[in-house]
């Protein structure tokens, strides 16, 4: 990556398309995390991109698409399920902050995925509320899923990813005419914990 900050959605697709080769390939840069680069963004923050992803520890998004500090605004929860703090975040993001991506990032054996399938399997056990709230919002998905004939985890995921974007968009009046102005891209893609490699399942906008 150059120094030149990624400025359309298609630059900021390739500059973390390229980051996470580096990564895969073990000949990562390690860019933007010296001293000078935190004193140069003490005052004012410029992400190229923002990133919605999973909490999983494996899934440390600095690392894997081998940027440094401000470089990504990340946001994080289990399963990553959308939520008003979590569109907000990403609408900040778009609005305030001039991200021209965003990207929504699941990963293959996701255990809130995992533990939504059991839910509706009837073999959940969980005694935290708000872990069945966060599984809730993810039962449509596995539901409609297992409708349509399909019960493996990383099918799911995937659908999930698609729907999380559906919902974004549809949610967000600011980033959906973002997307239609140009100013925007969003891509929805899957991360294989053994491998390293993001896999595109959707994108939309100037991506390509």
């Amino acid at each position: 990556m150059t120094n030149q900050r990624p400025q359309t959605p298609r630059e900021a697709w390739t500059a973390l398309q390229a980051g996470n080769r580096r990564f895969v390939n073990e000949s990562r840069e390690h860019p933007n995390q010296d001293a000078d680069r935190r004193t140069a963004i003490a005052e004012q923050q410029k992400p190229f991109a923002a990133l919605f992803g999973c909490s999983d520890s494996r899934l440390s998004a600095e690392i894997i698409f081998d940027v440094g500090l401000g470089d990504l605004f990340v946001v994080r929860n289990a399963g990553q399920v959308l939520a008003e703090t979590i569109i907000g975040s990403l609408e900040y993001s778009v609005e305030v902050l001039g991200t021209p991506l965003i990207l929504v990032l699941g990963h293959d054996s996701c255990g809130a995925i995992q533990a939504t399938i059991n839910s509706t399997e009837g073999t959940l056990v969980s005694q935290g509320e708000f872990i069945h709230n966060l599984v809730s919002r993810i039962q449509p998905t596995v539901e409609q899923a297992n409708r349509d004939g399909k019960f493996d985890i990383d099918d799911i995921t995937e659908l999930h990813i698609q729907d999380t974007i559906s919902e974004l968009l549809g949610r967000s009046t600011l980033l959906a005419n973002a997307v239609k102005a140009g100013k925007l891209g969003v891509v929805g893609a899957n991360y294989r914990l053994t491998l390293g490699e993001i896999h595109p399942i959707v994108t939309i906008g100037d991506i390509n």
